[in-house]
Order: structure tokens, then C-alpha cells, then sequence
């Protein structure tokens, strides 16, 4: 008899679950779930539904308009189930609702990490699969805030009031979770004694209460004994947790009955750090008047001003300011609180703190300026407040320029303004940052190079960058990818076109090597001066060749017969060396390359290229051309002679002299 599979979609199995594990199960179901574009049609409402939430975990394409990652999470309100609505609810909305659409304290080490994006995408799914559980008698009774029936319990001194569920909560954390005030009166007067009772990871009903924001709540479990100073697991206080999630009201009734303000978490952070971070001045204030310490630091060294100016809360940075805070204090990387409001793009806080005399020559551990930073992330109105008040001198202890990071990240205007203040785009990054790249790359022209960045190219060649420089030519990055735009740039300002391959070494210039695939890109070189003569030059001449072996030795020198006799390019080795013998003299062809051009008849003519006599003018060509030099061949065009002439030493084969 065949069993039928279960259906995922009847909620009514998950009802036996802990909150934990239900949020585990949507995890789960998120990230194994298939993407299902939103307009795309389905079988089921529910797995509708479950598609549309879960689309914002699909890759986003590679060209999206600008607002469609808002659509990606809008899902129709058709498909998201509703709050409950609950007849007898003392203060609706219930607490159940903001938990259904608020980050759950009680779940929050589940997705500590998740992105937003993943976090809505969790919260809808958690919302359609908590909708359907069972609720216990007690649980339903303090979420509807049903006090008549909750005094029935307390009368009856049933025992549910006092057992703790699996995660270690009784009837007065729930009611505090829930911002039930009367049924916590109920509760309190009951057992005064269960007002500091804990969960299992040590959180009081003050604690829950606090992070709900429930006011009235807090007031009354603090005028029945609670503890102010009772931290959970993570030593999260009270104080740190209405810092946490801002409520001026909770902060002053804490502090009023007691509240440590430099007490500190599992991470080392404060709750002055927390109401930095979330930018409330006020609460700031009130925490500073009762004697918070602006050095405290967390775990990665970081004090409360960082966390401002991270954060670019303006108003915050400049009371910290006020109140004696380190403006340069850093953290445990070296980055300063500059250098981190520039790292977020927060230009106001960038501009307070230059104002309060923050240094923006002070660099991280891995020797980075705020001015680095600013490049790097494409903050261009923050890149022009910080030019002309960074240390070139500081910049060259750096080991890398501004330009090379705009060079890198392909941001043109950047790299303009940066050329247009001054700096010098001929600057070679440290032999410490070249060794990080397999190239060895030293240049801000490399980069845009490597990157295929036409505009950057020509705008560092016409800024004076010098095309030679980099151990690898970038002139060799073009050739092998046919880049015959930027090849033709590098060639014109001065490119080497007989540049070598450093672990590669070869009797030719590695630039042919690297163009034989290209007879375009192969003619800009040999019309340019690439030395073709070397390709010719065989020390076996007419005698047998050795097998060419798989694989050579690194330091074992690669001759241009061997080369060219690779399978790949067979078809098409024949008119590579009719075009070079273009450009040479008298040369003898090696056994090998006799080999190549006999295997096809039709290049039996090529052979007669090699043999002289030669004709005149071409012997005349090579000889005009060899003393011009290469440096010289560039300016052909401005000697004073006949255009027909000019063209022809340039080798214009659409050109003739007759």
C-alpha cells in the first residue's frame, strides 16, 4: 500500500513545536525551498504564498532596475496572513502581533547574521507556520488578557502558574512578553516571590518587558521588587536593552530605581554604545548625567563615539564630542572613527569630525587612510573633503595610492579628480601590496587594463602614466584578449612591443607569442617594431628537430618553430609567417617551419618569401625603418614626405608606390 507524503503546507503538524524549533523548520524551508518568480503561476494558494516570500532569496540578475529589490519583497497583501483578531484583548494589537513582525529576543541567536532581506523572508514564513499552533489553556488566556479566568487559576491555586515551560518560562514571563499589565498584577500579588523568577537563559519579566517597550509593565514589576540590574545570558541589563531598542520613558524609570549605566554585555558593549549606535541624543544625555563612561570599550575596542560615527549620528558625535570623548579613538583593526564614517559614506559625521580636529592621516592596521576608504566605497563628496587635508607623504608610507584603488573599482570620476589634484598616476604600489597579487602588479594603469577599462586607460596615458613599468607589460593583458582598442592606446604612448614574459621565457617577443590568434593585433605589433627577425632564428637551422617534450622546464627558452607548431593554431600558422617574413630580410626557415608550410600546397608560395632576391623596395623599407628606430616609428607620419611614401613605410598593404 503506498504511503501518501505528508502535506508541509498543513500547519496543524508543527502545533507540538517550541517557538525554537519552529523558526529552525522555517530556516530550513527558506533556504531549500526553489525560487518561483512572482508572476509565474501554481498549483496551491499556500505554496503561492510561499514562493512570493521566498523570492527575495533568489540571486538578483546581474542588470536590475533600481527598485526591484523593493518588489522582490512586496509580497500581495492577499498572501500575507493577517493578526488575529482577539475579542477580548485588554490592549490590541497583542504583543503577539509586534513579536509576529518585531526581531524576537527569544529566538535572536538563531539569525544573528541573517541580512534583512532574509530576515522578512523569515519572519513571513515563521508568521504562516505560528499562526496554526495550539496555543496551551494559560497561553491563550494571558494573550487575550482574560483576567476573570486567569483569578479562577490563582483561586484554584493551579499549579501551570508556576511550571516552566521547555525554555525554562513561567505564567509571568508570558504575561511580560505579552504586555498583559493586569494579568502581571494578577500574577505579582499572587507570588511575590516569582517577580526575579528566570527563564533558562536567565531572562527576568523586567527584561522581557523592557525589550516589548512595555512602559506601565516595567513601572509596576520595579515597584514590586524587581531586579534592575538582572542581566541574561549575554549580560544584557534592562538599561542595555531599552537602549537597545530606544524608549526615553523605560531608560528614566531604570535609572530612577537603581540601573548600573557601565554595566556591559557578553560583546563588552554598554548601553551608552547602544543608544550611540541608535543615534538618540537624549538618551545619551540621560546616561552620561548618571556617570557613563565614554572610554568603555567592547571586544573589538571600540567605544561608544566609533559606534556614533559609524552609525553617522551627528547629533551624537558632537555631545560625545562635548562631553571629552577620544575623537580619535580606534578600534582593534586601527580604523579611527573617520575612517569608519567614511567607510559608510556618512559625509555630515565626516565633516563634524574634521571640524572637531579628527586626523585623517591616522591609517588601520593594514595600513589604509580614511582617504583609501572614501575611494574604495565610491564616496566622491567625502573623496573631496578629505584631498586636501591628507599627507601625501602618509600616502606614500602607505604603499598604495588612491588611484590604484580607483583603478582597481573601475571608478572613473574618482580617478579624474584624483589626477586633476595632483597625484601621480606613475605611483607603484609597495613590493609588500605587489606580492599580494600573482602578477605582480604595481600600477594604476595595469589595473584599468586588467579590467578592460578603455576611458581609465586613455585618461592615465594622456595624465603621463608610463605604460612600462609593471613587471608583467600590460601591453601583453591586451594582446592575449584581442583588446585592440587599448592595445593600439599602449602602443601609442610608448608600450614596449617586445616586452617578455618573466616566467616564460622565449627567443622571441613574447607579445607574438601571445598574438598568433590575432593577425589584427599581431600586424599593430610588427608595424610598430616588433622584432620579427627573432622568430627566425633556430640554432637547429635545416637539421632534424628534437621532439617537442609536454611539458618544459621554466628556464628552458621557447623557440618560435616550437610555438607556432601547436595543434590550436595550425590552420592558420601558414599566414602568421607570411606576415612576418613581411618584415624581415634575408632569413633562413628551420627544418620545422619548411615542415609547416609544406603540409598545405597553397602555402608553397610562402616558402619563396624566404629566398632572395628580395625586392628592392622592400629591402629599402626595412633598412629606412631599422634606423628610424622603434621611438620613431610612432612619428612616421609628421617626416616631411610623400603620403603615398609614408604610407607604404607603415606598412599600408592597400598602398602601393606605383
Amino acid at each position: 500500500m503506498a504511503v501518501s507524503k505528508p502535506d508541509l503546507e498543513d500547519f496543524s503538524v508543527y502545533s507540538h513545536l517550541s517557538d525554537d524549533e519552529l523558526l529552525q523548520i522555517a530556516v530550513e524551508r527558506s533556504l531549500s525551498d526553489k525560487y518561483i518568480h512572482p508572476g509565474s503561476s501554481s498549483s496551491s494558494s499556500s505554496s503561492s504564498s510561499s514562493s512570493s516570500m521566498l523570492s527575495a532569496l533568489a540571486p538578483e540578475p546581474r542588470h536590475k532596475s533600481p527598485d526591484q529589490s523593493e518588489h522582490l519583497l512586496q509580497v500581495p497583501p492577499s498572501q500575507i496572513p493577517q493578526p488575529p483578531h482577539f475579542q477580548n484583548c485588554a490592549n490590541p494589537p497583542t504583543a503577539l502581533s509586534q513579536f509576529l513582525y518585531k526581531a524576537s529576543k527569544r529566538n535572536k541567536d538563531l539569525v544573528p547574521h541573517c541580512s534583512n532581506k532574509v530576515k522578512i523572508v523569515l519572519t513571513q514564513y515563521f508568521l504562516v507556520l505560528l499562526w496554526f499552533r495550539e496555543f496551551s489553556h494559560l497561553q491563550s488566556i494571558i494573550i487575550n488578557g482574560d483576567t476573570k479566568a486567569l483569578i479562577d487559576l490563582v483561586r484554584q491555586g493551579s499549579s501551570s502558574l508556576m511550571e516552566p515551560n521547555d525554555e525554562g518560562w513561567i505564567a509571568l514571563h508570558e504575561a511580560a512578553y505579552y504586555g498583559q499589565l493586569q494579568c502581571i498584577r494578577i500574577l505579582v500579588r499572587a507570588d511575590p516571590s516569582s517577580v526575579n523568577k528566570c527563564t533558562l537563559k536567565k531572562e527576568t519579566a523586567l527584561l522581557l518587558a523592557v525589550y516589548q517597550g512595555e512602559v506601565s509593565c516595567v513601572e509596576f514589576l520595579l515597584k514590586h521588587g524587581a531586579n534592575v540590574n538582572a542581566a541574561n545570558k549575554e549580560r544584557e541589563t534592562p538599561l542595555f536593552a531599552a537602549c537597545e531598542n530606544p524608549n526615553k520613558d523605560i531608560v528614566n524609570l531604570l535609572l530612577m530605581n537603581g540601573a548600573q549605566v557601565n554595566l556591559t554585555c557578553s560583546q563588552g558593549g554598554s548601553a551608552l554604545h547602544e543608544a550611540c549606535r541608535c543615534g538618540c541624543p537624549k538618551l545619551c544625555q540621560m546616561l552620561l548625567d548618571c556617570g557613563a563612561d565614554l572610554k568603555t570599550k567592547n571586544i573589538y575596542n571600540i567605544q561608544p563615539l566609533f559606534v556614533a560615527a559609524q552609525q553617522g549620528q551627528t547629533e551624537v558625535l558632537q555631545l560625545l564630542a562635548k562631553r571629552g570623548a577620544d575623537i580619535n579613538g580606534q578600534a582593534g583593526d586601527g580604523a579611527s572613527p573617520l575612517y569608519e564614517a567614511c567607510k559608510n559614506g556618512h559625509i555630515l559625521a565626516v565633516q563634524i569630525l574634521l571640524d572637531l580636529k579628527a586626523d585623517p592621516n591616522r591609517a588601520t592596521k593594514s595600513g589604509l587612510l580614511p582617504l583609501h576608504v572614501a575611494v574604495k566605497n565610491n564616496h566622491h563628496g567625502i573623496m573631496l573633503l578629505l584631498i586636501p587635508v591628507t599627507s601625501r607623504v602618509k600616502i606614500r608610507t602607505c604603499g598604495i595610492s588612491p588611484l590604484h584603488i580607483a583603478a582597481e573599482k573601475n571608478r572613473n570620476e574618482i580617478m579624474e579628480q584624483l589626477i586633476k589634484s595632483g597625484f601621480d598616476v606613475n605611483t607603484e604600489l609597495s613590493d609588500e601590496r605587489s606580492r599580494m597579487y600573482e602578477d605582480r602588479r604595481r600600477t594604476a594603469l595595469y589595473f584599468s587594463v586588467y579590467n578592460g577599462n578603455l576611458e581609465a586607460v586613455e585618461m592615465l596615458l594622456q595624465a603621463g602614466a608610463n605604460p612600462n613599468l609593471d613587471t608583467f607589460n600590460p601591453l601583453l593583458i591586451a594582446v592575449r584578449l584581442a583588446w585592440m582598442d587599448i592595445a593600439e592606446l599602449l602602443v601609442k604612448y610608448g608600450a614596449d612591443v617586445n616586452a617578455q614574459i618573466f616566467t616564460m621565457p622565449s627567443s622571441f617577443p613574447s607579445a607574438i607569442l601571445l598574438s598568433m590568434e590575432s593577425p589584427p593585433i599581431l600586424k599593430l605589433l610588427l608595424d610598430n617594431g616588433c622584432d620579427a627577425r627573432l622568430c627566425f632564428d633556430c640554432t637547429y637551422g635545416l637539421k632534424p628537430h628534437p621532439v617537442i617534450a609536454p611539458s618544459r622546464h621554466p628556464i628552458e627558452e621557447l623557440r618560435y618553430c616550437e610555438a607556432i607548431s601547436g595543434s590550436s593554431i595550425s590552420r592558420i600558422s601558414g599566414p602568421i609567417i607570411s606576415m612576418l617574413l613581411d618584415y624581415v630580410g634575408h632569413v633562413q626557415l628551420c627544418s620545422r617551419l619548411l615542415k609547416i608550410l609544406d603540409s598545405q600546397s597553397d602555402w608553397e608560395t610562402i616558402k619563396l618569401k624566404a629566398f632572395p632576391p628580395h625586392p628592392l623596395m622592400q629591402l629599402c623599407r626595412l633598412k629606412i625603418r631599422h634606423h628610424l628606430g622603434i621611438q620613431r616609428l610612432r612619428l612616421l607620419h609628421t617626416l616631411p614626405l610623400p603620403v603615398p611614401l609614408i604610407r607604404f613605410l607603415r606598412y599600408d598593404m592597400q598602398t602601393s608606390l606605383t
